[in-house]
């Protein structure tokens, strides 16, 4: 069972304008290395040279992925992961 990745506005460019893609499971790595492979380019807007750039967050069923085992954290059949970029700033007034 595929793996569903929600899709951010900012990279939806690359990904013919979708809001949300099916892959294979695997880690984290696994999944934005078989999306970069369809996507060419994808990787380098998400990762650095240290892991996920400090602007992108992932979240796994509903989890940040930096408080876990970060881009080796296993996705299993039927997740979702979520693209987030980092919102920073401001106080919220309601």
């Amino acid at each position: 069972m595929p793996v569903q990745v929600i899709v951010p506005e900012f990279l939806r460019s690359l990904m013919g304008d979708a809001s949300a893609v099916s892959v294979d499971p695997g880690t984290v790595l696994d999944v934005i290395e078989g999306l970069d492979s369809r996507c060419p380019g994808l990787r380098d807007r998400l990762l650095d040279d240290s892991g996920l750039r400090r602007y992108v967050n992932v979240y796994v069923g509903g989890r940040d992925v930096r408080y876990g085992e970060s881009l080796a954290t296993v996705v299993s059949d039927g997740e979702t992961i979520r693209i987030l970029p980092a919102a920073s700033g401001g106080m919220f007034l309601p």
